[in-house]
């Protein structure tokens, strides 16, 4: 963690959280098909500890994909580097009439990466509902976009930064807010 961060949930915190979030999508999606899907990185491995919980809640195996939206994203020439990919898995059907689809990210920001990943997700079927999980709503939305799933709503300014860190990409897991790092300037 940077000296100037604040950490905002811990392990336990997080655990609890992702937890009332697998109750809050079993009870909103009652008799309903659903399936989960992580937007790469950490939100797919959000997705993965919500699968098990609703899975164990559902007494049935949860359908569990992941998208890297990178290539679908409005601002891909203008962003400072080339992207990461990452592989796309959705190994089931998108769109059996009553299948409702959960995309799960780490932090929701301006939306851009959500509008994305349901632009990847439609590109492979058409699900009967398209939900959104979030671990941490930061706010400043430029995009019509909200979750039907929040861990916390953490009122930000554009000078902060949030981090997601989780076990099984970091070795642990924590959300943090600090000073954003400052952005290198691009030789005209």
């Amino acid at each position: 963690m940077a000296e100037d961060a604040t950490v905002v949930l811990d392990h336990d915190d997080m655990r609890r959280t992702l937890v009332r979030i697998a109750h809050e999508i079993v009870e909103k999606n009652r008799g309903g098909e659903i399936a989960l899907v992580g937007i790469h990185r950490r939100g797919a491995a959000l997705a993965q500890r919500l699968h098990a919980l609703a899975s164990e809640l559902l007494d049935t195996s949860v359908p569990l994909g992941s998208v890297d939206s990178s290539f679908y994203r409005d601002d891909l020439a203008i962003r400072p580097s080339a992207p990461i990919v990452h592989a796309t898995q959705l190994d089931f059907e998108i769109g059996p009439p009553t299948r409702t689809i959960v995309i799960v990210d780490d932090v929701l920001y301006t939306g851009r990466t959500v509008r994305a990943a349901i632009d990847e997700v439609f590109d492979y079927g058409r699900p009967a509902r398209v939900q959104l999980a979030v671990l941490v709503d930061r706010g400043h939305r430029e995009l019509p976009i909200r979750p039907d799933y929040v861990g916390k709503n953490l009122p930000t300014s554009q000078d902060q930064r949030v981090n997601v860190r989780v076990e099984e990409i970091d070795g642990y897991d924590e959300v943090t807010i600090g000073p954003a790092p400052e952005r290198r300037r691009v030789a005209a």
